[in-house]
């Protein structure tokens, strides 16, 4: 992979003004399509499979006047006065007479009407006017709420004290703020800090909003296809600009590194790319894992929720490896430091410290972390209710007057339905099912209780004793579950639990059932990435760890303050309560990514050291000072955007963004820096291993750039600015039977031919298959084509091409020339059918090669048809043949394996002059293999000869 990025940054920095206009033509696009295809975002806390859900959706059908979202309006009556005098009564039944008029609005229910036993507060200070919508929460017409507000003008003239509260004002989700501006602005007064240097601050600063605005903006764009909630768009955006941020930090901090080393620009912002750029594409796959992995909650705003965000990390590992390098082209060598800087003093010391007595510094960061988790057991979830709002909000005022008023409960009505149908006493079941309901512990009053006009569905309005996220009122809904197969079993009819309230328990529910599989699939995917990454079982049984510890610390920290109450000031904590439902997996999936991060950029570097050197404490120091200072620096900024968010922020966001805060805080200064060394001191070269079997089974990723150190150190090999077609020294491959071939030289110019012959058994076909990157090697070097192997195998097996080999790419005897001919460009071309335009010039081809060698040598030739079946032309229309379809690929080099393999004297002298003739109409060199030296072409300039010969070998590995 580093290879790959190493091209990748050279062709961004080489072309970094096409790059830069792209991405500029890419947010003007995104913009345009935000505002012509978004249609807002919409909170809904949908839980298909539910039973809240389910009962809602029978509602829709069967009492659709009880089904949309409610209202209430709390009037309380000013001192010295009661609400239900007579003056109070008309002005209040003016305001209903007015509400009903509203547009949307079904039913309103007067504090005053018969049947109304919760009306009227028990000291008879406060009223309730009850407001029925015929839409969801989402779909209310905000005019609607306007209106609503308005009406109750005169009873504020009048000195009563009005507010409005409900569904309708219940505050579901965050909005964008101006909060986030301050995150940026110490994130970038720590890059200018950290680089002394006004425009590589700038850099990470420009390409992380443009990777925020072309997320956030096509997510806009997408609402008006899918439902999003509107804290979507603000996770994406906080963890968008936190990690796009980071990923530029850590590649600007090598680039200049690299700079002040003396690498020219394009050079080192290549080298940067690949080496720092592996880090970021692993530590963005890490973070997308663990955000898509919400989707295995089952809940559908929650994995919109995970994908947005996913997708935020996605765009900014694409502008870190396109749009950052193009940047890094632009400003060319002014981004060189200006001076030595004495760096890494402070950390060699610390590291140094930490290792000199790792047992000790383990036992101290999993004791303390251990302690900081005491009161994560204490956690509580709930969905956000009115209670959590401003206090200047009118939900909140009015959530506040129900609870001193009326009780706590109120603020979270119950609905118990019953499935009528096959019911022959709708009034009677109803009456006794609410009697049963009645007599529970919990119950404080009952509103509602009827069935609808039909007689098929009945409705029982429950008012709790306890507030709609306490702990009492998930045990009565628990209960009335409990109690439901009786009423089944005594009269015949379904029984359910639904409303606001219950809703948000079923989530908090399914949510707390999904973090163990949640954990075992997300961890478990990135334990195997690490596996494969760094070769290592310590490392990420060690990162697991680590995770597990500033994940308990956040939940602790977490729920003392939100929960308990301690330092709430510091956070601007109006009161508190239980935390939001999707809280703890949040936080998990965005705290395990950004832990990946730091655990990807501190032992990338550790195993990049490990691998130069071999020597694991040096490598744990060195690797230590040349990235803790961009990992501390990447770990403040994090900090500063998450921080951003908890004084003035959402309610609902401030935790999430105040627990990831003390997680990055934990896992960054104290389990990347104390933990983490320690670990890797006590285990020392085993840190670096794997077991055999795991290590065949594996398969190879380069993220720390193992092959890019390979390709730096033999780019002047076999000597600068080399264009040879194939360059080999010492190759040797041994088998299960010993050598296969061995120090085999090779340097063949562009165009020219290598002959290797030498008796059966010698190694021919293994040499050629190798040289095509097909086939490993066990000592040496060897480049083709200007790409080493095996570093580069991928890029030498699409510019070298195979003739017909025995057993691997047999021609079909049984379909025709042609037939072979259109199977070879449908897939060259990802075509399903060819043309005979197409296929008559490649048969053409074969015909005037071979017309020319008869020509050459005064023999009789006659053409070859398509419709003759492969197993029927001769040995050397055959071969030739299998090169003119290898020359389908457009190669560089052709592998010819048994030149030789004939039987017919007079056919080989044909077949080197048809091939004369194929390659130099195309410029390709020819590798070819045959038994005996006398068998290659006649002498020339351009033919080379390498022998193989078994017995020699084993006589020169003998001596």
């Amino acid at each position: 992979m580093s290879t790959f990025l190493y091209s990748l940054g050279r062709w961004a920095y080489d072309h970094h003004r096409r790059v830069v206009l792209l991405w500029v033509a890419a947010i003007i696009a995104v913009g345009a399509a935000a505002a012509a295809l978004g249609d807002g975002t919409r909170d809904s806390f949908e839980i298909p499979g539910t039973e809240s859900q389910e009962a809602i959706n029978a509602l829709d059908r069967t009492f659709p006047e009880l089904s949309g979202a409610g209202a209430t309006l709390v009037v309380v009556a000013p001192e010295g006065r009661r609400v239900d005098d007579a003056r109070t009564q008309l002005l209040v039944e003016a305001v209903v007479d007015e509400i009903g008029a509203i547009d949307g609005v079904t039913e309103v229910v007067s504090p005053y009407a018969d049947g109304n036993d919760v009306g009227v507060s028990p000291d008879g200070e406060a009223a309730q006017v009850l407001v029925q919508f015929n839409v969801g929460l989402e779909a209310v017409d905000p005019s609607a709420k306007d209106e609503l507000v308005a009406s109750s003008t005169d009873l504020d003239e009048a000195g009563y004290t009005t507010a409005f509260g409900g569904d309708v004002f219940t505050s579901t989700g965050p909005q964008l703020s101006i909060v986030e501006i301050f995150g940026v602005v110490i994130a970038f007064i720590v890059l200018f800090l950290m680089f002394r240097s006004l425009r590589a601050a700038v850099i990470p600063i420009v390409t992380a909003l443009a990777g925020v605005i072309v997320a956030v903006g096509l997510t806009f764009a997408a609402t008006g296809f899918v439902t999003i909630s509107s804290t979507a768009p603000l996770l994406a955006l906080m963890i968008g600009l936190a990690v796009g941020i980071d990923y530029a930090l850590f590649i600007v901090s090598r680039h200049r590194e690299l700079l002040g080393e003396g690498v020219p620009p394009d050079e080192a912002a290549a080298r940067a790319t690949a080496t720092a750029g592996s880090a970021v594409v692993f530590a963005g796959v890490t973070v997308v894992i663990a955000l898509v992995g919400l989707s295995i909650a089952r809940i559908p705003f929650l994995t919109v929720m995970g994908l947005v965000a996913a997708f935020a990390v996605v765009v900014a590992v694409a502008v870190a490896l396109t749009l950052l390098p193009a940047m890094l082209g632009r400003a060319g060598e002014r981004l060189a430091p200006d001076r030595e800087h004495a760096a890494g003093a402070f950390s060699r010391r610390w590291v140094q410290a930490v290792i000199r007595f790792p047992k000790t510094a383990i036992v101290l960061i999993v004791v303390g972390l251990a302690i900081t988790t005491i009161p994560a057991p204490d956690l509580r979830l709930a969905l956000p209710t009115n209670g959590s709002a401003p206090h200047d909000s009118t939900q909140r005022q009015a959530f506040d007057l129900i609870d001193e008023h009326f009780g706590p409960g109120f603020n979270g009505p119950l609905l118990v339905t019953a499935d009528l149908i096959t019911s022959t006493d709708p009034l009677g079941v109803v009456e006794d099912v609410t009697s049963d309901i009645r007599r529970l512990d919990g119950v404080s009053a009952i509103g509602l209780s009827t069935p609808n006009p039909t007689g098929d569905t009945g409705v029982i309005q429950v008012f709790p004793t306890s507030g709609p996220d306490a702990e009492a009122t998930h045990d009565l809904v628990d209960r009335l579950r409990e109690l439901a197969p009786g009423w089944e079993e005594e009269h015949g009819v379904s029984v359910q639990v639904t409303g606001l309230t219950a809703g948000g328990i079923d989530i908090s529910d399914r949510l707390e059932s999904a973090l163990v599989p949640f954990g075992i699939v997300v961890v478990g995917l990135s334990v195997l990435l690490l596996l494969i990454v760094f070769r290592s079982l310590v490392v990420p049984l060690k990162a697991t760890l680590g995770f597990l510890l500033s994940t308990g610390a956040s939940f602790g920290a977490v729920v003392a303050v939100f929960q308990w109450g301690w330092l709430g000031p510091l956070v601007n904590l109006d009161s508190p309560g239980p935390l939001i439902s999707f809280l703890p997996i949040i936080l998990m999936a965005v705290l395990f990514g950004l832990s990946m991060d730091y655990e990807v950029f501190l032992m990338s570097r550790m195993k990049e050291e490990y691998v130069r050197t071999g020597d694991p404490h040096r490598a744990i120091v060195d690797g230590f000072v040349g990235s803790s200072r961009v990992v501390t620096a990447a770990a403040i900024i994090m900090l500063a955007v998450f921080a951003a968010f908890v004084p003035d922020g959402d309610p609902n966001i401030k935790p999430i963004a105040f627990a990831l805060a003390i997680g990055v805080f934990v896992d960054a200064f104290l389990i990347r820096m104390l933990f983490a060394p320690a670990v890797l001191q006590l285990f020392g070269n085993r840190s670096w291993g794997l077991p055999k079997r795991l290590e065949r089974v594996l398969p190879h990723i380069d993220v720390e750039g193992e092959a890019l150190h390979r390709r730096v150190e033999l780019q002047s090999w076999p000597r600068r600015d080399s264009t040879a077609a194939v360059t080999a020294a010492g190759l040797t491959t041994t088998g299960p039977r010993g050598p296969v071939f061995n120090d085999v030289a090779i340097d063949l110019p562009q165009h020219h031919w290598l002959v290797v012959h030498g008796p059966s058994g010698s190694g021919k076909t293994a040499l050629l298959l190798t040289i095509a990157g097909r086939m490993g090697y066990d000592q040496g070097r060897l480049r083709v084509n200007g790409y080493l192997i095996p570093q580069e195998s991928r890029a030498v097996r699409r510019s070298v091409a195979l003739a017909e080999m025995a057993g691997l790419n047999d021609l079909d005897v049984n379909l025709t020339v042609d037939q072979h001919i259109a199977e070879r460009l449908s897939i060259r071309r990802f075509g399903l059918w060819v043309s005979r335009s197409r296929i008559a010039p490649v048969r053409q081809q074969l015909d005037r090669s071979l017309a020319h060698a008869h020509a050459v040598r005064g023999v009789p030739h006659g053409s070859v048809e398509g419709t003759v079946p492969v197993g029927r032309l001769t040995p050397l229309q055959r071969t030739v043949l299998g090169v003119v379809l290898a020359l389908q690929e457009s190669p560089r080099i052709v592998v010819l394996d048994g030149a030789d393999d004939l039987r017919i004297g007079d056919d080989l002298s044909l077949l080197w002059d048809a091939l004369d003739h194929l390659l130099e109409d195309s410029g390709t060199s020819l590798v070819a293999s045959v038994v005996s030296p006398s068998s290659a072409p006649p002498p020339s300039d351009r033919l080379h000869l390498v022998e193989l010969d078994t017995t020699r070998t084993l006589d020169e590995l003998m001596l």
